[in-house]
């Protein structure tokens, strides 16, 4: 966005830190996914947060990948990411990953066991749970928290060498069972799993937890703003507490609210669960939040900055509406989609009055909202041609500004037309058109006088193309797909993809671009799907041309 805003409240702690010459003045920020899924639109809003301070701030940020917890992560996920944050625009000072630490990390908790700040419990998960206490009832020491620095030390070792087995001991920090933050009641640091690191294989055994892992690392790199989302507020004290109690550079945290969206789910074991079960067919499909779900869609890297950059960063957690995406992407699109036309559903049309075998060739704009237009292509003109089926009205209504006996059209870029038959199958449907041509009103050259109200597109079907067309929409019919706890999957809109295998498209399509955003003239937004080929050339709606949900919802 192009207008003067005031600083987020974030960019105003930046800025103080700046003024008082904390850090050196120096802002290093960190993007610090678990490689355990595909990023989505909520994380595109921290990216370009992280990314965007260290931008604005001449500072840096590091690309750091929390792979502490190896059931779930995958070199796949990590590629994913990094082929995300590159798509938005944004380049990475440092590519580093949790593990780069492991040894750096066990250390330190070393050096909190030395100083009775940690300590061994073969407890149970349940046991300690229940040691914890509540929220109104203080936690209960057990005979583990006494153990001998010496006894925590063997342990703890022994841990790392594999002589445990999963479950059987945890590694606790040693602070306050009395605290009224739960997090501070001796939190888990370490637990033992013997499951392969997709980075360090089986060199490890133990594997720290994130609230432990998390801040150190943020010391190891001297991170000066650690951001977070605001269900981190409770964890701040112990992010403190860690780095206070080893020594270590004071990195701080700082929350903002995260992204909630309408008609959405942004958590990655719902979207896991929307992938493994079937409902979409994949992390990339156009339907999903992810952002490569985003890109395979038409959406681009502009219309999802320019999202963000609306929405703001907050201290409160609010919805965002989806139409504001949408209505982002339009405005994109609409700068930079090149004007193409399609036949969605067609219906034949023949000029009667057309020389048999002629073939005219019309000049049509790429992009008539940029000065120049972006060039233009040539588009074949022909006696027989094919229009929307809804662009025919057998008995128009008043206001029908259509075709319809009697009727006349301007043919985009081309003729105004007049309606003079039709034909019909046994079953009652129109199967042609038949219309003559008024050869004095070639656009761009009109001498007729004739004015006409509406202007419809069509294609050649002697020069057409065919293409498969993907309409998606909306993947649920509620703007609260978890209200209430409810079963997310049962409210899936099953009209959110509806597959139209045989359009008819101009000519120049077949050399579309894959990446590019085309506008089909009155029916919407499409980009090239990755799935294409030549012989099966595939589109994929990316919005339509104006808000229908809105309409839906008034409606309703």
């Amino acid at each position: 966005m192009s207008e003067e805003r005031s600083l987020n409240f974030i960019e105003e702690i930046i800025e103080e830190d700046i003024k008082n010459g904390k850090h050196g003045g120096r802002v290093h920020t960190r993007f610090p996914p678990e490689p355990n899924g595909y990023l989505h639109i909520g994380h595109a809003k921290s990216i370009c947060l992280n990314f965007g301070l260290a931008r604005k701030y001449n500072g840096e940020t590091n690309l750091r990948f929390d792979d502490t917890n190896p059931e779930t992560e995958d070199t796949e996920y990590v590629e994913s990411i990094k082929e995300d944050v590159k798509w938005l625009g944004f380049e990475w000072k440092n590519e580093l990953y949790a593990s780069n630490y492991f040894d750096q990390l066990y250390a330190f908790a070393v050096r909190l066991i030395e100083k009775g700040l940690a300590y061994v419990d073969a407890s149970t998960a349940d046991e300690i749970a229940q040691q914890k206490g509540t929220p109104t009832a203080p936690g209960l020491a057990n005979a583990y928290r006494s153990r001998s620095v010496e006894e925590n030390l063997r342990l703890f070792a022994e841990m790392k060498e594999g002589k445990y087995k999963d479950g059987e001991m945890v590694l606790r920090a040693k602070i306050d069972l009395a605290s009224p933050n739960m997090h501070m009641r001796d939190p888990i640091m370490y637990r033992i799993r013997h499951v392969a690191h997709h980075r360090t294989g089986n060199e490890w055994c133990i594997y720290p937890m994130y609230d432990f892992a998390h801040g150190q690392s943020d010391s190891i790199e001297e991170i000066t703003h650690s951001i977070c989302t605001l269900e981190f507020i409770p964890h701040r004290p112990l992010y403190e507490w860690f780095i206070d109690e080893l020594e270590i550079f004071p990195s701080r945290q700082y929350e903002f609210a995260r992204l909630n969206m309408t008609y959405t789910v942004m958590s990655k074991r719902r979207l896991l669960q929307l992938v493994n079960e079937g409902f979409v067919s994949g992390w990339d499909d156009p339907r999903m939040p992810t952002i490569s779900g985003l890109r395979r869609r038409g959406y681009t890297p502009a219309s999802i900055l320019d999202f963000c950059d609306r929405i703001g960063v907050a201290k409160r957690e609010n919805v965002i509406d989806v139409s504001l995406l949408e209505f982002c992407i339009r405005e994109d699109l609409n700068k930079s989609a090149w004007r193409r036309m399609a036949v969605l559903d067609p219906l034949k049309l023949v000029i009667t009055n057309y020389p048999e075998g002629e073939v005219e060739i019309f000049e049509g704009e790429n992009n008539p909202e940029v000065e120049g237009g972006e060039g233009s292509r040539a588009i074949p003109f022909s006696k027989e041609l094919w229009i929307e089926r809804d662009d025919f009205m057998e008995n128009p209504s008043k206001k029908y500004f259509r075709l319809g006996p009697g009727l006349m059209v301007r043919l985009k870029n081309a003729y105004i037309i007049k309606c003079d038959d039709f034909k019909k199958d046994d079953a009652g449907n129109i199967t042609e058109v038949h219309c003559s041509y008024i050869p004095e009103s070639r656009s761009g050259n009109d001498t007729s006088a004739i004015k006409v109200k509406g202007t419809i597109h069509w294609v050649s079907a002697a020069h057409a193309a065919k293409a498969e067309v993907r309409l998606y929409d909306r993947l649920f019919h509620d703007e609260d797909p978890v209200a209430n706890g409810r079963d997310f999957v049962e409210i899936i809109n099953q009209d959110s993809l509806q597959v139209i295998p045989e359009v008819y498209i101009e000519p120049d399509l077949v050399n579309a671009e894959m990446g590019k955003g085309y506008q089909f003239l009155r029916k919407g937004y499409y980009t090239l799907d990755k799935d294409s080929t030549p012989e099966n050339i595939i589109f994929n709606r990316t919005v339509t041309l104006k808000d229908t949900w809105a309409k839906e919802v008034r409606k309703g």
